[in-house]
């Protein structure tokens, strides 16, 4: 049901969805104001952001399955950043490969055959989106991990420094302490 009123409103939303409640947004509402995608909408922009993303925990858990059955992940690791940022700390198994050096070293460290997730600083760095856009430029299959070696640090994930493997405790407001999986 369109809940549009205005001639201005409707134009303005012609691209766009309808809104599909079945009253319309009060005047100026934060949320509703611009209305909800339709429900088969919505579904393709999240399966598409699925097939471009994954998260920490996510790819910790799917690392610590292969660790516990000596299989392989089905994926390889990349980290983005600088060496300097590397030796601070980076997901144990990952590939150190720094996004400008994506052109010249991925096809020696990486096989085209399996899916890359690529990570960076975190949710304030687009370096991972950059490093992606490069591996896929080049034919690779990849994933950002969103959150980055910051999150992955603070959901409590073990990461390897300079000086061996590191834990920090789960921070409480970006995972469940004591718990194996957020749930989500």
């Amino acid at each position: 049901m369109t809940a549009m009123t205005s001639k201005t409103s409707k134009t303005s939303l012609t691209t766009m969805t309808t809104q599909t409640a079945a009253t319309p947004a009060p005047p100026g509402h934060p949320v509703l104001r611009v209305p909800p995608a339709a429900p088969a909408d919505a579904a393709a922009y999240f399966a598409a952001s699925l097939a471009f993303h994954t998260d920490v925990s996510d790819v910790a858990a799917a690392l610590a399955t292969a660790a516990e059955t000596g299989a392989a992940p089905g994926f390889a690791v990349v980290d983005s950043r600088s060496t300097r940022a590397w030796e601070q700390g980076h997901v144990p198994g990952a590939v150190h490969l720094p996004t400008a050096d994506v052109p010249r070293l991925a096809g020696a460290l990486l096989d085209r055959d399996v899916p890359v997730v690529v990570y960076c600083w975190g949710p304030g760095c687009n370096g991972a989106t950059r490093a992606a856009l490069a591996l896929a430029s080049a034919g690779y299959q990849v994933k950002e991990m969103l959150g980055g070696m910051e999150y992955w640090i603070r959901e409590g994930f073990a990461h390897e420094t300079a000086d061996g493997t590191q834990r920090r405790s789960a921070d409480p407001l970006t995972a469940p302490v004591d718990a194996d999986d957020c749930g989500c």
